[in-house]
C-alpha cells in the first residue's frame, strides 16, 4: 500500500519508518519546515516532498497526519480527500475534528513517549484507533500492523481518559522525578542513590496493583513526618503544594482520615 505523511517531526519519522520498512511504498513528506520534510521524504525515498497545498487526493492511499495536537484541525481544513484515507494521530482529540477534510478517516494514537532516535524496536507498542468507515478500517489497520501487534479500538470518550491517564503516567511521574533530582541538587545529595528505589517501585507496578503497594507517611497516616516535610519545603511554595495534594490524595484514595 501507499501513504504520505504531514508533519515531520518524532511521530513521522517512527510511522514512516515502520511503514516503509515493512514494504508500503511512501509518496510523498509534507509539512512547513523545507528541510525536516526534505530529509524524511529522502529517508522514506519519497518522490515527492513540499508543502501541505502541494499534496492531491489519490497521490496515496492513506495520509497520515502526524502534527502537533494544536495543528490538527488547521492543516485538516487545507484538505479536500474523495479517495484517500486521512489518519490524526492525537489521542485528545475527536474523530470528527477531520472529518471535512476526508471522507473516510481515523485516528491512531501511540499510546507511547515516541523520539525519533530513542524508540523500542519490538512490536508491542499500544495503538488505539477509531474508525469513520470500513474502508478507513481496512487500510488503516492493513499499515497499522506493519507496526505493532497491540491494536484496540477506543471511542472519543475512551481516549479522552486514556489521554489523562498517560499524562499522569509519564508526564507526571517524569516532572516528580525532576523535583527529586532538584531536591537532592539543593542539598549536595546524589540523585543516583535513589535509582534502586525507582527500579523497586516500577518492578512492584509489574506485579501488582499499585494501590495495594502503596507506602509512605500518608498511608500510615504518620503526621510527624508530613509535618517535618512541610517543614522543609516552607521555602518553596510550589513543591510544598505538589507534596501537600499528594499527600491529600493519597489519603483520600484509601480514605485515612
Amino acid at each position: 500500500m501507499t501513504f504520505s505523511i504531514i508533519g515531520s517531526g518524532n511521530i513521522a519519522w517512527f510511522f514512516g519508518k515502520r511503514l516503509a520498512a515493512s514494504g508500503h511504498q511512501c509518496k510523498g513528506v509534507y509539512g512547513r519546515n523545507s528541510q525536516t520534510v526534505k530529509e524524511l521524504a529522502d529517508a522514506l525515498l519519497a518522490p515527492k516532498n513540499g508543502e501541505v497545498t502541494d499534496i492531491r487526493d489519490e497521490d496515496a492511499d492513506v495520509c497520515f497526519l502526524a502534527v502537533s495536537d494544536t495543528a490538527v484541525e488547521t492543516v485538516a481544513a487545507k484538505l479536500a480527500f474523495k479517495k484517500t484515507v486521512l489518519v490524526h494521530m492525537a489521542g485528545a482529540l475527536p474523530l470528527d475534528i477531520i472529518k471535512k477534510a476526508a471522507k473516510d478517516h481515523a485516528v491512531l494514537w501511540p499510546i507511547y513517549s515516541i523520539l525519533r532516535n530513542n524508540t523500542r524496536s519490538d512490536r508491542d507498542i499500544p495503538i488505539a484507533w477509531e474508525m469513520s468507515s470500513e474502508r478507513a478500517k481496512k487500510y488503516v489497520l492493513e499499515m497499522a500492523h506493519a507496526i505493532t501487534d497491540n491494536l484496540f479500538e477506543a471511542k472519543d470518550e475512551q481516549r479522552k481518559w486514556l489521554h489523562l491517564s498517560a499524562v499522569v503516567t509519564n508526564n507526571f511521574i517524569n516532572h516528580l522525578f525532576a523535583i527529586n533530582e532538584h531536591i537532592c541538587k539543593e542539598n549536595n545529595l546524589p540523585a543516583s542513590t535513589l535509582q534502586p528505589l525507582i527500579k523497586q517501585t516500577f518492578d512492584r507496578v509489574k506485579q501488582a496493583s499499585p494501590f495495594t503497594t502503596q507506602t509512605g507517611p500518608a498511608i500510615r497516616n504518620d503526621d510527624a513526618t508530613i509535618h517535618q516535610h512541610q517543614k522543609l519545603l516552607e521555602g518553596q511554595p510550589h513543591l510544598l503544594k505538589v507534596y501537600e495534594a499528594m499527600t491529600e490524595s493519597i489519603k483520600s484514595m484509601h480514605d485515612i482520615k
